[in-house]
């Protein structure tokens, strides 16, 4: 029962976090994966179903916003589909202890990245007016869409860490890239959570989920009821430096282990 507690709990304040900031839903699979001692599938269905519950709440806020471009995240998810599936895939091929080396090497970039990046609001400019050629042709976003996805789907990332950025350096406005990004992560999250919890083995599968959807529908919540009464930019630099202290002691876990 106790660990069903802090999965309650990490789910809980990690749903509190995205709520506040959009970001550190990655941090979920190195908790399970590292300090509970959860199988890398396991850990990851059970992250993936986390993030997408996460998603529709986000992506709805974001459109009831209007910071929502449905045909940019159209074309990205036509994409995520098979790329998440091809994640899934490679994950399943690879060794368990490749698989984490390949999750704490994620974490810790992701961590590295939310340090260091400048969060400079773009000035809101109409759709389109300023985007990357790469954005205006379908096919090229299709292609981003499927290698983004791959690359969540395979180490774990949420979709948001990624995708964000990347829209952002494109030319997308942030607060739409957000929008966006969450709605994609749904869609990297379907085939991901299909695809590991068909090679889930842990027992009590449905109680895990069941903390787990729970603590993280709780957090979302009130991230977003809070989210005007924290300062954002503060936040996301405790998030960045518990994620590179965290991904840093479980690469030397691994490395002391093999």
């Amino acid at each position: 029962m106790f660990t069903f507690f802090i999965v309650f709990i990490a789910n809980l304040i990690i749903g509190i976090l995205v709520g506040l900031s959009g970001v550190s839903g990655f941090l979920l699979p190195i908790i399970y994966v590292g300090f509970l001692g959860l199988p890398v599938h396991d850990s990851l269905a059970l992250s993936f179903l986390a993030f997408m519950v996460a998603g529709v709440i986000g992506a709805y806020s974001y459109w009831k916003l209007k910071y929502m471009d449905l045909k940019l995240a159209l074309y990205l998810s036509i994409g995520s589909l098979p790329g998440a599936f091809l994640g899934v895939q490679i994950n399943v091929l690879i060794s368990e202890t490749m698989a984490k080396l390949l999750l704490y090497l994620f974490v810790l970039l992701a961590g590295l990245s939310i340090l260091f990046k400048k969060n400079k609001d773009q000035p809101e400019i109409e759709a389109g007016a300023n985007q990357s050629f790469i954005l205006n042709r379908p096919v090229l976003t299709m292609l981003l869409g499927l290698l983004t996805a791959a690359i969540c789907a395979l180490t774990g990332a949420g979709g948001p860490i990624l995708v964000v950025p990347l829209l952002a350096s494109l030319g997308v406005n942030i607060r739409t890239a957000v929008g966006v990004g969450l709605l994609n992560s749904i869609i990297i999250a379907i085939p991901s959570i299909f695809g590991y919890f068909s090679y889930a083995s842990i027992e009590n599968i449905h109680l895990f989920i069941l903390f787990s959807l729970v603590g993280t529908m709780i957090g979302i919540l009130t991230g977003s009821r809070i989210v005007n009464k924290v300062p954002v930019e503060q936040l996301k630099i405790i998030i960045a430096l518990i994620t590179i202290i965290s991904s840093v002691y479980m690469l030397g876990s691994l490395a002391f282990a093999g």
